[in-house]
């Protein structure tokens, strides 16, 4: 499966004093995504890390379409696109309750070596999970 799907509850703290959702506050939904995308695939993000891997990114584009708000129930869909060597590219939306898409996002991830901080190729077993 190449696409995984999480819902989300907007927090209050996440809103501006228009009950709108803050822009910078989407970022962490898209995050929460891709790693229950990588969890959904058997790689926790904690064992990246524990095995000296991170995946930081390095480029993001958003779309704002229509706001999300106090209270709204946002199902937020990761897509994986593709990968390379030392890279892994998603798209993203978030999506409301009532069917209407709210913002689209696409990301570029590149595995870093945790102690060189210097790209490296992901294990087979990641590379394997990206293939299938």
């Amino acid at each position: 499966m190449k696409e995984h799907q999480i819902q989300v509850r907007v927090r209050y703290s996440e809103t501006d004093q228009m009950s709108v959702v803050y822009h910078g506050n989407y970022v962490p939904y898209f995050e929460l995504g891709r790693v229950e995308w990588l969890r959904n695939k058997g790689i926790s993000y904690k064992s990246l890390e524990e095995s000296g891997i991170a995946l930081p990114i390095v480029s993001m584009t958003i779309n704002y379409k229509k706001p999300a708000r106090y209270d709204d129930l946002l199902t937020v869909v990761t897509k994986f696109k593709s990968h390379s060597s030392v890279k892994v590219e998603f798209d993203c939306e978030i999506w409301s309750e009532d069917k209407k898409l709210l913002t689209t996002a696409h990301f570029i991830l590149v595995f870093v070596n945790l102690k060189t901080s210097k790209p490296i190729i992901p294990p087979d077993y990641i590379l394997d999970i990206m293939k299938s």
